[in-house]
């Protein structure tokens, strides 16, 4: 065999080994966990003090209406609080909540301005000193509430084995593969904890929190790395069936969102890699998070690598491989592939950007 037909060859295995692996992992999931009963001891009368936190920067347009979705939630209202906590906007935001809690005086509200911006985990650690709940419920301005959705969260915080809950997400930009990607959480939270994590809505006990020490500084997914952390320490980190959530999108700058996003999920995985070995975690969940860590840190550059092989064979008259060009370029036509590569791609640049910024603070982004 020719050097280029080697390059052909390799290129072929590794865009089926791309594909193939999480296909897999989906397909085992969905057959080994997905129809299973959860494992967990449910106290329907569990009604804890419960403290939401809403870290905003640059939210004027948002935030009545973010207070207003958690005002309106069926919780009992004497055992909610609100801390927004405002990274020195410039555009209102804190006057703007102020003068909301002033028309809604039956709950709750303190509005904490930070001298300067500091990042979002710090604007969480600054609000978990000020919290009088035994759960914190962390979100982002930037999404949207079912009415129960408080009441759901907390519902499954009442095992005492569970440290944290999170949201599956109502199809929105990304509508192209939320099925698949929402079979995979709700999966991985049945054999034993998800280690991927929303904004829109995460539900810790403050206990727990105070045990780690807050929210780690030093990764952008304040969500998700503590969902990791929670399992690395034998806990449980889930996102339950019946608890959805909306989350806008920027209308402008959307492939930086995307990028800072990725950037920031990569981030745990490396940290949660690193924290493997020796801990508590049960070899459920070490699977998971091996399997996750691999698809989001290794499998995006098997389709980089492998295209650039095609590509090489191609341009040397290689029939096959530009055959397989053309069929991926075909396929872009179809939804949930475009969806895919184009996760891909942001994963690959989050990783090489990440050599330089962790993008732990950054310029806002207005929203649609």
């Amino acid at each position: 065999m020719g050097l280029v037909d080697a390059l052909g060859a390799a290129g072929l295995t590794l865009s089926l080994a791309h594909f193939a692996f999480p296909l897999a992992y989906y397909a085992y999931l969905k057959a080994r966990w997905l129809g299973r009963p959860w494992d967990l001891r449910l106290d329907p009368g569990y009604r804890p003090r419960v403290t939401v936190i809403v870290p905003t920067y640059m939210e004027r347009e948002l935030i009545e209406g973010k207070l207003e979705n958690v005002y309106e939630q069926d919780y009992p209202r004497e055992l909610l609080e609100v801390l927004v906590v405002d990274g020195a906007s410039g555009d209102g935001t804190a006057e703007a909540a102020r003068e909301w809690a002033g028309r809604h005086g039956d709950l709750r509200v303190e509005v904490v301005v930070e001298p300067a911006r500091r990042g979002k985990a710090p604007a969480l650690n600054e609000a978990l000193r000020r919290a009088r709940g035994e759960v914190v419920v962390v979100t982002d301005a930037d999404s949207l509430w079912p009415r129960s959705a408080l009441s759901e969260a907390v519902k499954w915080l009442s095992d005492e084995r569970v440290a944290v809950v999170s949201c599956l997400k109502v199809p929105g930009v990304e509508e192209a593969y939320r099925g698949f990607y929402n079979t995979v959480r709700l999966a991985e939270s049945k054999a034993w904890s998800t280690p991927v994590f929303h904004g829109e809505l995460a539900a810790f006990k403050r206990g727990f929190l105070e045990e780690i020490g807050g929210f780690s500084t030093d990764v952008g997914t304040d969500d998700s790395y503590t969902a990791v952390a929670a399992a690395l320490m034998g806990l449980r980190a889930i996102t339950p069936e019946g608890l959805a959530c909306v989350e806008y999108v920027p209308r402008r700058g959307y492939a930086a969102w995307r990028t800072r996003r990725a950037q920031h999920l990569v981030q745990s995985f490396a940290k949660a890699l690193r924290r493997l070995r020796g801990s508590r975690a049960p070899r459920r969940f070490k699977a998971v998070l091996l399997a996750e860590a691999y698809l989001h840190l290794v499998n995006p550059w098997l389709l980089l690598l492998a295209a650039a092989l095609l590509a090489a064979s191609a341009a040397a008259g290689m029939v096959l491989p530009a055959a397989a060009l053309a069929l991926g370029a075909l396929l872009l036509l179809y939804k949930p592939y475009r969806a895919w590569v184009a996760t891909q791609a942001f994963l690959v640049v989050a990783m090489v950007r990440n050599l330089w910024t962790k993008e732990l603070v950054w310029r806002k982004q207005r929203k649609s």
